[in-house]
C-alpha cells in the first residue's frame, strides 16, 4: 500500500511517515521545505519538493497513485493568519481544496486531515466534546474548521471517505517554535540556553499537550477506522503552563524562574480535550505519559544544541 503524505517533512509529518514505513506501507512526500526539513526525512522515503497549491502536485498524485493520502500540510501560526488571513486561507483551504479535487479525481481511497482543537474557541475549563459549538477566535481555527467543511461535503457529492482528526497541543522532537504546541520547545531551549522563560499571564491557562508519536499512531489507525467521522486527538488531561515549567526543570542544575509578562489578547485560556469517541471508534488512547514525551524531547534538543555547538 502507498501513502502520501503532504508536508511530510515537518514536525507531526515526518513521523507519520517514521511510522508508516515502520509497518511497511511504502510512501511518498509532498513539502515545500518551507518549514519541514530534509533531515527529518528517512532515507527511503520518496520526496518531491513542491508545492500542494503547485499544478506540479496533481502531476505527482497521477503519477504515484497512492492508495490513502495524509493531508498535514498547512500554515500553522495563529499570529501569522491574524497578521495576513489571506495567506493563512490560501494555504489552508485552497491547498486543501485543490488535494481534495486530486483525491477525487485519481481513486484516493481515503483522505485523512489534520485539523485542530482552534476551531471549538473559548469552552471554559472543560473536557470539550467532539459535539461541542464550534467558535474559533483566529483565522487559523476558521481555517481549519473550512476545510472540515469541504471534507464532509466531498464526501456527500463525490464519496471520498475521510478521517478528520482534531489534535490538542502537540509536542516533541523536530517541532518548530510555530504553534501553541511550540511552547514545550521554546520552553526547553530556554532551560537549555540558560534563559528564563516568558510565561504570559499567571501562568493557571492550561492546554492539551499530546506527545507527536501519539499523534503518529492516530493517523495510522484512521488509515482503516473511523471512517467518515471527526476525533479528538489529546490526552483528556490538562496540564497548566506553570506545570510545564516545573516539569522541564527537573531537566536543569539551574533553576531558572519564568519571567511573567501581561496576557496575550485572544488567548484560549483552557483547552482539553474528550476523547471517549476516540478510543472507542478510532481503537485509539496516547501510548505515552507527559513525563516520558518531555524527557524524550529534552534529550532531543539537547542532542541538537550538542550537535550545533560541535558544529
Amino acid at each position: 500500500m502507498k501513502v502520501l503524505v503532504t508536508g511530510g517533512a515537518g514536525f507531526i509529518g515526518s513521523h507519520i511517515t517514521d511510522l508508516l514505513l515502520e509497518q511497511g506501507y511504502e510512501v511518498i512526500v509532498i513539502d515545500n521545505l518551507s518549514s519541514g526539513s530534509l533531515k527529518n526525512l528517512h532515507r527511503d522515503v520518496v520526496l518531491y519538493q513542491t508545492d500542494i497549491l503547485s499544478q506540479e502536485a496533481e502531476k505527482i498524485i497521477k503519477a504515484e497513485k497512492p492508495d490513502y493520502l495524509i493531508h498535514t500540510a498547512a500554515q500553522i501560526s495563529i499570529a501569522k493568519s491574524i497578521e495576513s488571513p489571506t495567506d493563512d486561507a490560501n494555504i489552508n483551504i485552497i491547498g486543501t481544496m485543490k488535494i481534495l479535487d486530486y483525491a477525487k479525481k485519481y481513486g484516493i481511497k481515503k483522505f485523512i486531515f489534520s485539523s485542530s482543537c482552534a476551531v471549538y474557541g473559548e469552552t471554559g475549563d472543560i473536557n470539550i466534546p467532539i459535539n461541542h459549538k464550534l467558535d474559533p477566535l483566529s483565522f487559523y481555527g476558521a481555517s481549519k474548521l473550512s476545510s472540515e467543511l469541504y471534507i464532509q461535503l466531498y464526501c456527500k457529492f463525490y464519496q471520498l471517505p475521510y478521517t478528520i482528526l482534531r489534535y490538542s497541543n502537540v509536542y516533541g522532537p523536530r517541532q518548530s517554535t510555530q504553534g501553541e504546541g511550540g511552547v514545550v520547545n521554546i520552553f526547553t531551549n530556554c532551560y537549555l540556553s540558560e534563559k528564563r522563560p516568558i510565561i504570559y499571564g499567571d501562568g493557571e491557562q492550561t492546554r492539551d499537550f499530546i506527545f507527536v508519536k501519539d499523534v503518529a499512531m492516530a493517523n495510522l489507525a484512521a488509515l482503516q477506522k473511523g471512517n467518515n467521522k471527526i476525533f479528538n486527538i489529546g490526552t483528556g488531561h490538562k496540564t497548566s503552563i506553570n506545570k510545564l515549567t516545573e516539569m522541564l526543570k527537573v531537566h536543569v542544575p539551574e533553576k531558572l524562574t519564568p519571567e511573567y509578562t501581561p496576557a496575550v489578547g485572544g488567548d484560549i485560556r483552557f483547552s482539553c480535550l474528550n476523547i471517549e469517541d476516540t478510543i472507542k471508534d478510532l481503537n485509539w488512547r496516547p501510548a505515552w505519559s507527559m513525563k516520558e514525551g518531555l524527557e524524550e524531547t529534552f534529550t532531543y534538543y539537547q542532542m541538537e544544541m550538542k550537535g550545533d555547538e560541535n558544529g
